[in-house]
């Protein structure tokens, strides 16, 4: 059961914010240059020129997106990963909310990027993210660094932080206003926090594909109570973040219903359900 399920068993779901935004952070120094991991520490790399503007334009899309269908009764609560390129991403998607929109901003540290150990020369950076694919990035433990695992337990750690707070209406001042959360952070920092709300497996996660910088993915909550990607997002996108056709189904089935859009039944299929016996008419029939 998904976790806003969970938040919505036994009420309304009138407390839950409308939207949870995931935004990558622009394009940094590391980005255009591999050379930087080596004289500038991780959490210390700004963003570039390039970056900047990705970041103003972001803000943009995203409020036009919160203001679409002349809905002018929204507000915003922001978090944000430590690192400077991430604090910046803010910055200058601030430009775009006017104070009296914003709820709130709060500086989150389990949103920090995989730790990567301190300085590396580019062939050593070159060999981590070879052998991160070979190995499996769920597990590979960076040398000096962590393992995706490592991430998945600070992710779910804010994840059920943040789940108290909507328990709490800490989102929800006025019934009729429409909330959403926008999270600054990072690649496999959003995909984690993807793979933990979505109960998706480890097997599904290393097939999954990063965000372009500065893109965002919205999970919207639909009339069932359950957030989604499909309201968004198109299948060629879903496509391209790596979600394979069983996990794009199950995203329109928790938008339009327990039947998808096609008619077939593709919710709450659990994995190992394989190993199982057949159901059959005595249940104490030895196979």
């Amino acid at each position: 059961m998904s976790l806003a399920k969970i938040l919505t068993n036994g009420g309304t779901n009138n407390h839950l914010p409308k939207r949870i935004i995931l935004v990558r952070h622009g394009e940094c120094l590391a980005n255009a240059d591999i050379n930087v991991y080596g004289t500038t520490p991780n959490h210390k790399i700004e963003l570039t020129e390039k970056g900047i503007e990705q970041a103003k334009q972001t803000g943009i899309k995203i409020k036009k997106l919160l203001s679409e269908n002349g809905d002018n009764n929204w507000k915003v609560f922001f978090y944000v990963s430590p690192a400077e390129r991430t604090r910046r991403t803010l910055r200058e998607m601030g430009g775009s909310f006017p104070k009296r929109r914003v709820m709130g901003v709060k500086e989150e540290y389990r949103l920090r990027e995989l730790s990567f150990g301190n300085y590396h020369d580019p062939a050593g950076i070159l060999k981590v993210k070879e052998e991160r694919y070979t190995y499996g990035r769920f597990y590979y433990r960076v040398p000096g660094g962590e393992t995706g695992a490592e991430v998945y337990d600070r992710i779910s750690s804010y994840i059920e932080c943040l789940r108290r707070d909507i328990e709490r209406k800490l989102f929800c001042h006025d019934p009729c206003q429409e909330t959403n959360i926008i999270i600054v952070t990072h690649g496999l920092s959003s995909r984690i926090f993807l793979m933990k709300w979505f109960d998706w497996t480890i097997e599904q996660f290393e097939d999954l594909n990063r965000m372009k910088t500065s893109e965002f993915q919205v999970l919207q909550l639909g009339p069932r109570g359950e957030y989604s990607l499909a309201f968004h997002h198109d299948d060629k996108k879903l496509q391209e973040w790596g979600l394979s056709p069983e996990m794009i189904e199950d995203q329109k089935c928790k938008a339009y219903g327990p039947t998808g859009v096609n008619g077939k039944r593709t919710c709450d299929v659990y994995p190992f359900m394989d190993c199982f016996a057949e159901d059959s008419d005595d249940e104490n029939t030895i196979i």
